[in-house]
């Protein structure tokens, strides 16, 4: 972090936050001093960070930018950027028995349960409950939720 920076949250077009940050980017590199990240944050749709000395400096940045649609209004602190980007992975919680459901994938909608987890290769291996004869199938463990219990 650089000395006397801070962060400001900019809402963007949804699904645009790369294509808003590299326009942004190159932008910044005419602007010179005072602009010192983007953060694209992970599971946060339609918004990005910047690391900028001031609040004036947004404005001027993001002015008639393409995909960028909000204007920051106030800054947020260093701990609730590290909760932003701090992605728990969902593999660590889950162990035999427990009943997932698929999100992603050939088999997404379905119910599983899960048979055993290899936290090393961040993959599950699960029965498919609602398949008509014992079908078994090893995922990425992005693709599966726990369901509530």
């Amino acid at each position: 972090m650089a000395e006397q920076s801070k962060f400001f949250i900019v809402r963007t077009t949804a699904r645009q936050e790369l294509n808003a940050a590299l326009l942004l980017e190159a932008r910044a590199r005419g602007m010179g001093e005072g602009f010192y990240s983007i953060i694209i944050p992970p599971d946060v749709k339609g918004y990005l960070i910047l690391e900028v000395k001031g609040l004036h400096l947004v404005y001027g940045l993001i002015k008639d930018i393409k995909h960028v649609r909000g204007r920051a209004t106030g800054s947020i602190s260093v701990e609730e950027l590290k909760r932003l980007m701090l992605v728990e992975s969902v593999i660590s919680e889950l162990k035999p028995g427990d009943v997932v459901e698929i999100i992603s994938g050939p088999f997404k909608g379905l119910k599983a349960s899960v048979i055993s987890v290899n936290a090393q290769k961040n993959e599950v291996t699960l029965n498919i409950l609602e398949a008509s004869y014992k079908l078994e199938a090893t995922l990425p463990g992005d693709y599966v939720k726990p369901v509530k219990k």
